[in-house]
């Protein structure tokens, strides 16, 4: 029947024949093309068709991590930054406590060398008033030994020890 329908194709003047068609070779080409197209689509097509869709698959994955990746390196430059402000106000606050440390110690330094100054001077006051005692002993001796020359001069005979002393006092409550 087929041939029957090929030959009836190619003979008639009317259809495709009179184009310059011939219909049995044109059959013929088809069924090859059909042929060829079944053998391709199984042994090239598939396996070209999943190779395809396995690096399209493997693209997707590229682009779905370079996204991953973009916002982990968004999450990460914010830690960063995050992590520098707080760095930054420690370090501010490591700074102020080592000047309020400083201007501590130059405090506390500032009031011992005031106490030191202070024991100083009462030291030296102390000293002063010691010298002075001295210096009036030195000068109340010394008296004493004039006041026992003036004497002496002036009643013309030696006196001892015990009534220079007695005169000596009674001279001095007389002035004070």
């Amino acid at each position: 029947m087929l041939t029957t329908t090929m030959t009836q194709f190619a003979d008639s003047s009317s259809g495709l024949g009179s184009l310059g068609v011939d219909g049995k070779a044109f059959i013929i080409q088809l069924v090859t093309f059909v042929l060829a197209f079944l053998v391709l689509k199984r042994y090239a097509f598939e396996p070209i068709s999943k190779l395809l869709e396995q690096r399209r698959k493997i693209i997707e994955e590229g682009v779905s991590l370079g996204e991953q990746m973009k916002k982990d390196k968004a999450a990460l430059e914010a830690k960063i930054s995050e992590t520098l402000a707080d760095a930054r106000v420690e370090a501010d606050s490591l700074i102020a406590e080592a000047h309020d440390a400083g201007r501590q110690a130059i405090r506390d330094a500032e009031e011992k060398a005031s106490a030191k100054a202070a024991v100083i001077i009462k030291e030296g006051e102390e000293r002063a008033v010691n010298e002075m005692a001295r210096a009036r002993k030195k000068l109340e001796s010394e008296i004493v030994g004039l006041v026992s020359d003036a004497t002496e001069v002036i009643i013309g005979e030696k006196v001892d020890a015990a009534k220079d002393a007695a005169l000596i006092d009674k001279a001095l409550k007389g002035q004070a």
